[in-house]
């Protein structure tokens, strides 16, 4: 559903892959860079992510990766951070890959930490074209055992679903704030993977009848351009790069 009147919200994901040996300087990032964020034109909402390892969230954390969710006011305030901003200056010169992909939202529901960072969307792409998926959940503590439990069966089923081009766990806080991100071929095989997975649908009604989360946000996306590497190469080769 689009919003009357309100431009689509520019929005970007970037990836860093930490250089051998950084691992203290990343982990210092998490404090001292969101001071610095708050100060950057034109970022509207931002979160500073730790990561798991594999391709999906995970109980063992990866010190060597970490991302960056935003928003942002325009699409030239988000050029201008990555372009020549101090901040990134200082994760190009630890990092020895970054991965940035732009994207506007074109469904979404669900607060992060009380807001909704993403009131603008655009029209639904074409059923050919990539699309993004950001699934994040703030998760009650009596449910976390279940969670946990629960999500390894998903996660296997989402490593191995048809279609997917990347993914990657995402956190703020280690078990009780979690997100995943995955990129989709296309609207199709996503879908396949939501509503035909048995152990995805499965966990989907056990997290509604047994409100294993205080809080969720749920938003798919248009993808619009990409620029670096991830893990050596660019996950989407079909959509332009910058």
């Amino acid at each position: 559903m689009l919003s009357p009147g309100i431009a689509p919200t520019f929005t970007t994901l970037t990836l860093f892959g930490l250089k051998p040996n950084r691992i203290r300087w990343g982990l210092a990032q998490m404090g001292t860079s969101p001071p610095l964020l708050q100060k950057v034109v034109g970022l509207q909402f931002f979160k500073l992510l730790g990561s798991g390892k594999g391709r999906v969230f995970s109980l063992k954390p990866d010190f060597n990766r970490y991302g960056l969710f935003a928003t942002w006011q325009t699409e030239a305030d988000a050029n201008a951070f990555f372009s020549h901003s101090g901040v990134m200056k200082m994760y190009y010169e630890n990092c020895q890959e970054v991965w940035t992909i732009k994207l506007l939202p074109y469904k979404a529901h669900g607060l992060w930490d009380g807001q909704n960072p993403l009131p603008g969307l655009t029209t639904e792409p074409s059923s050919e074209q990539p699309i993004a998926v950001l699934t994040r959940a703030a998760i009650n503590w009596r449910s976390l055992p279940a969670f946990w439990k629960n999500g390894t069966l998903t996660s296997q089923a989402l490593e191995s679903a048809p279609g997917v081009l990347a993914s990657i766990g995402l956190g703020e806080l280690p078990f009780v704030r979690q997100a995943t991100f995955s990129i989709w071929s296309s609207q199709e095989q996503m879908r396949n993977y939501a509503y035909q997975n048995q152990a995805h649908r499965a966990v989907v009604q056990r997290t509604r009848a047994e409100k294993w989360y205080k809080e969720e946000l749920f938003a798919r996306f248009q993808v619009l351009s990409t620029q670096g590497t991830w893990q050596g190469k660019n996950p989407v080769p079909f959509v332009k790069t910058v």
